[in-house]
């Protein structure tokens, strides 16, 4: 009699041809891609600003939509990809992904942009889940694994770390669209790798998909995030407090439904395990801060400081290069001083940054800035890379991918409530430092550089002194709170994570 098929897939050594660095190869090259445009567009907004004239809010929405839709649908599109296949999951994605790009690129409207980035969130969603549980099952040695999750992160904190650069050298040359043309190539040749090298894994074992699960889901992450944004502005209406209840509500349901099926999107029982916990906290945390610093000083470095695209691009590469020297680090690290230790120093780094920067003369220098961008790359690398082994290594094998997802919807949230949040925070310390100057320049830094354009002379000029200044105090009391909000956290992973935890497999 024939052996049972395994409900993971075939195991590595039985897809001929295919080795596991090959197959990683593949998918950091899709990781890439994705992680890219959770930043990209940094430097490219006020090239943006000056075509579409956008709102404040509507800067904010086209910035962050991407990363709440694709966080909003990982735990869905995962239970897709168990019940149908990664593989096919992962190819429709990048088609998904390639005309969303050229959607947004084509924009001629704020809400056609914005509407691009939402497609592009539901193409990065149906690419992302298989990355990290495919990596569980393709290496079974727990230091190949150790590596091959180091590299995956390095590559999605790069990622996101190296957007600004890239798309500062774009839009130099090209004009805000050339960031999501570029996608176009790399989309090709992805699609091209991933039907010749990724083999088809499924486990036909589930039962039907919970689509009411999915829908309460998605409407309670981007209720949520909807809801923190608008208080978070400040002057908050009645209505932003209604909404950011509905979504706590509604993730409540969604949790309770979770707990009374046999095969839910998502087993919330795995938040019980202390460790997990304390990984999701640990990603969500890490890409808020990055996420949130690389918005803030991409704008700062070219409205208060006047660098171009590709200058202030540039200058954001200490902090991808860091992030690499961390996530690399991290599984040497981790042998070493264990789970906890690392953890706890890759989240005090983060704080550091951010203390750094807080603590910085005004007006800043780019010197400390290089410094909080090197402090908190080397602690989100560490961090990132640390947490999503204890992730995938604290759950069974055959729940790999809910791991996968937690992880990325982790990771995805993370910028996208980092911009949302202390974004917000920053516009509304901004407006208040603003009183009394004209509206288009309380609006944003943005608004004064146009009406200094549009004015010229003495107002405009004052104007946008102003703004620069009021731009440069609002960093420091946004750098406060994150140094704030990240030392609890980092408190709470420390007291979370079991003393003397491995990340090992089958642990």
């Amino acid at each position: 009699m024939a052996p049972a098929p395994d409900p993971l897939g075939p195991a590595v050594e039985e897809w001929p041809g295919r080795g596991r660095w090959g197959m990683l190869a593949v998918l950091c090259a899709s990781l890439l891609l994705v992680a890219l445009d959770a930043t990209i567009l940094n430097v490219a907004l006020p090239s943006l600003i000056d075509d579409l004239q956008p709102s404040a809010l509507d800067q904010l929405w086209i910035i962050d939509i991407y990363g709440l839709v694709l966080g909003g649908l990982l735990i869905t599109t995962g239970a897709v990809g168990d019940r149908y296949g990664r593989k096919l999951l992962f190819v429709s994605g990048i088609v998904i992904f390639g005309l969303a790009s050229v959607v947004a690129a084509t924009s001629g409207t704020t809400w056609q942009l914005i509407g691009g980035r939402v497609l592009l969130g539901i193409g990065g969603a149906m690419i992302m889940p298989s990355t990290l549980s495919l990596i569980r099952n393709i290496f079974a040695d727990a230091r190949e694994r150790a590596l091959a999750i180091g590299i995956w992160a390095a590559v999605a904190g790069a990622g996101a770390a190296i957007g600004p650069l890239v798309g500062g050298v774009l839009v130099e040359a090209y004009g805000w669209s050339a960031a999501f043309w570029v996608n176009v190539p790399v989309v090709v040749v992805t699609f091209i790798a991933a039907v010749l090298l990724l083999p088809e894994v499924k486990d036909p074992g589930h039962g039907p998909l919970d689509y009411l699960g999915a829908v309460l889901s998605v409407v309670g992450i981007v209720a949520l995030a909807w809801g923190i944004k608008h208080v978070a502005k400040g002057s908050p209406a009645p209505a932003d407090f209604l909404v950011l209840a509905a979504g706590v509500l509604v993730l409540a349901l969604f949790a309770r439904r979770q707990l009374t099926l046999s095969d839910p999107l998502l087993d919330v029982r795995l938040f019980r395990n202390r460790a997990f916990t304390a990984a999701a906290l640990a990603i969500l945390m890490a890409m808020l801060a990055i996420g949130a610093a690389l918005f803030l000083i991409s704008l700062w470095l070219q409205y208060v400081h006047g660098y171009s695209p590709s200058q202030a691009g540039l200058r954001t590469l200490p902090a991808a290069l860091a992030m690499l020297v961390g996530s690399l680090l991290a599984p040497w690290a981790m042998e070493r001083v264990g789970v906890r230790t690392v953890m706890a120093v890759g989240l005090g780094g983060v704080v550091a940054g951010f203390l750094v920067l807080a603590l910085s003369p005004e007006p800043t220098t780019y010197g400390y800035i290089a410094v909080v961008f090197i402090t908190l790359g080397i602690g989100d690398g560490l961090a990132i890379t640390t947490a999503s082994s204890v992730l995938v290594s604290s759950v069974p094998a055959e729940r790999a991918g809910q791991a996968g997802a937690v992880s990325e919807t982790s990771y995805e949230l993370g910028v996208g409530l980092g911009v949302a949040l202390l974004g917000s925070i920053h516009a509304a310390v901004y407006a208040d430092h603003m009183a009394g100057q004209p509206w288009m320049a309380r609006e944003s830094i943005g608004g004064a550089y146009e009406l200094a354009q549009a004015e010229g002379g003495d107002a405009g000029r004052a104007a946008l002194a102003a703004g620069r200044a009021a731009f440069d105090s609002a960093l420091t009391t946004t750098a406060y709170v994150s140094v704030g909000i990240v030392a609890v956290v980092t408190l709470l992973v420390v007291w979370l994570v079991p003393r003397g935890f491995k990340a090992i497999a089958g642990h």
